[in-house]
C-alpha cells in the first residue's frame, strides 16, 4: 500500500519507513513560524522551558498583522518579538522596511521548500503546500515548545484527492478554484484532512494560483493543502531556495478517503457571500445588484505580483466608483517594488485607490479598512465571518482580483468582463 504526499513527508520527519492515517507521530521540524500576535505568547511558553532555541535558522518571525504598529499595544507586541529575535540571533526576522505578509514572504524568500515540514502559529501556514511541502497551523503553546525542541507531534491526516482536469480559462484565478472547491465540500469538508491536488489540470495553474489555493485549504477545515512537484514548482524554487530539498510524489496506490473532481475549463468567477467561505455563488447567478462601499485587494491569499497585475489590468483607464473606497496592499516589499517598476502602483493611484505598505491589516479587522455597520466589502482575503473586518453588521464578500477590481469600478459586485 502506497503513501500520499502528506504521509511521505511526515514519515520522513518522524524517522519512519511509513505512516498511516490516524497514527500519532513526533516529527523533526524544518521551519517554525510566528507573527506579532502569536509570537509573544509562544515566547512566554518558550522561556518557561528554559532552553535555547533549537536552531536560529529554522525560526521565522514576521510582525505583519498590526504592523506598522497601529497603537501602543501593537507596538509592545512588536517589541517582544524584536527583543527575542535580537537575543537569540534569529536569522529570519523581518523588521519594518523588510517585513511583508508572512505567507507571501516565506515562499518568495525561499525559506520554505519542497518536502519540508513547517508549522506556524497562524492558520494559513498551509500556504506552503503550494511548493510541495507539508505545512500546517498550530497554537502558540505548541509553537513555543517547538522553538525549544525543534519537534512537534502530529496525527497523520487522511487525504482527499482533488483531481483537476481541463485548462483554466482566462479571467479565472486560483481564488475561483478554491472557492468552488469549498462550495462543493463545505467549510468542514476536509476537517483534519489534507487536500492533495493532482491531475492534468494542475499544470495550467500558476504558482500564484497554487499559493492562493493552498492558503485557503484551512477554510475547508483542511490540515494542509499540498501540490505535486512539477516544472512550475521547479522554476519557482530554482533561484530562491539555497538549501538541499527532496520533493515528494504520491504513490500510484496511495489511499485517499475521498476523490473530488473539478474540470477547470468549466469554472466561472465565484463570490463567497457572508458569512462563510463556503457560501459561494457564481457571479452570473447573482440576480440583484449588490452595492458595495469598500474593496480590498491584497492579503496572504491574493497579495502577490500576479494578483496586482490582474487588478491593474482591470483598473487601467477607469476610476473607483463614487461612494466606494478601494485599498490595495502589496504582499511584500519585493512585490511593491516590482509593481512600481511595472506601473501598477501608478494605475492604482490614478484610479483613486489607496495603496498601503505591506500588512495583513484589514483582513482580520486589524486596521487599514475597518468597516462601519451596514457596509459591504468585496475582498480578496480568505475569511468573511461576521465581524471579521469591522462591525458585526458589516458584510464581506470574498472574490478573486478580477472581480474585486471590477466591483470597485462599478460600485457593485461584478465580473471583469463588464469593464473590458
Amino acid at each position: 500500500m502506497g503513501m500520499t504526499m502528506s504521509e511521505k513527508i511526515l514519515a520522513k520527519h518522524a524517522g519512519l519507513e511509513r505512516v498511516e492515517a490516524g497514527q500519532l507521530v513526533t516529527c523533526k521540524l524544518d521551519m517554525v513560524l510566528a507573527n506579532d500576535i502569536t509570537a509573544p505568547p509562544s515566547i512566554k511558553i518558550f522561556e518557561s522551558i528554559g532552553r535555547p532555541v533549537f536552531d536560529n535558522e529554522k525560526i521565522a518571525l514576521v510582525p505583519d498583522h498590526f504592523q506598522p504598529a497601529k497603537d501602543i499595544k501593537s507596538a509592545e507586541l512588536a517589541k517582544i518579538v524584536r527583543d527575542f529575535a535580537v537575543k537569540h540571533k534569529i536569522v529570519h526576522y523581518f523588521e519594518q522596511g523588510r517585513v511583508g505578509i508572512e505567507h507571501v514572504i516565506l515562499p518568495e524568500q525561499g525559506i520554505v521548500a519542497p518536502g519540508m515540514l513547517t508549522i506556524g502559529a497562524d492558520s494559513h501556514t498551509c500556504t506552503y503546500g503550494a511548493v510541495n511541502g507539508f505545512a500546517t497551523g498550530v497554537g502558540s503553546t505548541d509553537l513555543g515548545a517547538a522553538m525549544a525542541t525543534g519537534e512537534a507531534w502530529f496525527k497523520v491526516p487522511q487525504a482527499i484527492k482533488v483531481e483537476l482536469t481541463g485548462k483554466k480559462p482566462a479571467g479565472i484565478s486560483g481564488k475561483d478554484v478554491i472557492l468552488t472547491l469549498i462550495g462543493q465540500i463545505g467549510v468542514d469538508g476536509a476537517l483534519y484532512k489534507s487536500l492533495e491536488f493532482a491531475g492534468e489540470g494542475v499544470k495550467s495553474l500558476t504558482m500564484t494560483d497554487r499559493l492562493t489555493i493552498s492558503n485557503m485549504a484551512i477554510e475547508a477545515g483542511g490540515k494542509a493543502g499540498i501540490f505535486p512537484y512539477d516544472e512550475i514548482t521547479a522554476e519557482y524554487v530554482k533561484d530562491r531556495v539555497k538549501k538541499p530539498f527532496e520533493p515528494v510524489a504520491a504513490d500510484d496506490d496511495a489511499v485517499y478517503c475521498q476523490v473530488v473532481k473539478i474540470d477547470l475549463s468549466t469554472l466561472k468567477p465565484v463570490v463567497a457571500f457572508p458569512h462563510l467561505p463556503g457560501n459561494t455563488k457564481r457571479v452570473e447567478d447573482i440576480k440583484e445588484p449588490i452595492a458595495i462601499q469598500q474593496v480590498i485587494i491584497g492579503s496572504c491569499t491574493n497579495g502577490r505580483l500576479e494578483d496586482l497585475q490582474i487588478a491593474a489590468e482591470v483598473f487601467k483607464g477607469h476610476k473607483v466608483a463614487d461612494g466606494v473606497r478601494c485599498i490595495v496592499i502589496p504582499g511584500s516589499p519585493a512585490v511593491y517594488k516590482e509593481a512600481m517598476k511595472l506601473g501598477y502602483i501608478d494605475t492604482f493611484i490614478d484610479a483613486d485607490c489607496a495603496v498601503s505598505t505591506p500588512t495583513c491589516g484589514p483582513c482580520l479587522g486589524g486596521y487599514m479598512g475597518i468597516m462601519a455597520a451596514g457596509e459591504k466589502c468585496v475582498s480578496t482575503t480568505n475569511r468573511n465571518f461576521r465581524g471579521r473586518m469591522g462591525h458585526v453588521d458589516s458584510e464581506v464578500y470574498l472574490a478573486g482580483p478580477h472581480v474585486a477590481a471590477a466591483s470597485a469600478i462599478l460600485g457593485r459586485i461584478a465580473t471583469a468582463e463588464e469593464v473590458q
